[in-house]
């Protein structure tokens, strides 16, 4: 991990597709002031990949274990990355 940025790959199971999940990470996620993505997944789970400081990072993780208010959200997993120094956070298509 380079100069105290960090990153984590999570992947969110559950009712996390048509529930505005990824819009509503990539508020909580520019909010935070992390950068990074959050693509839907063809196993129906959401695939969000953010990069910051590590405590935010840790606060997102957070929040995807509630998600927006029509998500059901059934697990979280979370492996800490490398840093692909992106430029902002994003949805992913």
């Amino acid at each position: 991990m380079t100069d105290g940025v960090f990153a984590a790959r999570l992947k969110v199971t559950g009712r996390v597709q048509g529930v505005f999940f990824r819009a509503s990470a990539q508020e909580e996620a520019r909010e935070l002031g992390l950068k990074g993505w959050a693509k839907n997944l063809a196993d129906g789970s959401v695939e969000v990949y953010a990069e910051g400081n590590k405590s935010r990072i840790e606060e997102m993780v957070e929040w995807c274990r509630q998600g927006p208010p029509s998500a059901k959200v059934e697990r979280v997993n979370v492996d800490w990355v490398e840093p692909e120094n992106c430029a902002s956070f994003e949805i992913s298509f």
